[in-house]
């Protein structure tokens, strides 16, 4: 995967990944497992997911998995990439990293008070 040094994920993008890590899942499927994995933070509508669902996959972290009619309706279902997978695996290590250093500087680890 080159340059993804250089690419940032949103928050946004980064829990479309994580929806996107335990199986294809179609738009609205997206949102609901965003909700719940950000336990409420993110709150995609779908005007703005398509946006990040298209950002993604012209960096290649998602495709099209298949469409299907439902109800009449046309759903598009997306799957993670492995470049996606790595990328996702690797902001992960970020955030942690990062959430470590901020609690440090908080004095929030080894039980100090802050």
């Amino acid at each position: 995967m080159e340059n993804m040094a250089f690419t940032t994920i949103t928050g946004q993008a980064f829990f479309v990944l994580t929806a996107l890590a335990g199986g294809p899942r179609h738009g609205y499927g997206i949102v609901g497992e965003v909700d719940e994995l950000s336990q409420g933070q993110i709150r995609l509508k779908i005007g703005s997911l398509y946006g990040v669902l298209d950002r993604l996959t012209a960096d290649g972290l998602i495709e099209r998995d298949r469409e299907e009619t439902c109800e009449g309706r046309l759903r598009r279902y997306y799957r993670i990439t492995s470049d996606g997978r790595q990328a996702l695996a690797e902001e992960a290590d970020l955030r942690t990293a990062t959430a470590r250093v901020a609690r440090a500087k908080l004095g929030l680890l080894g039980g100090a008070a802050g």
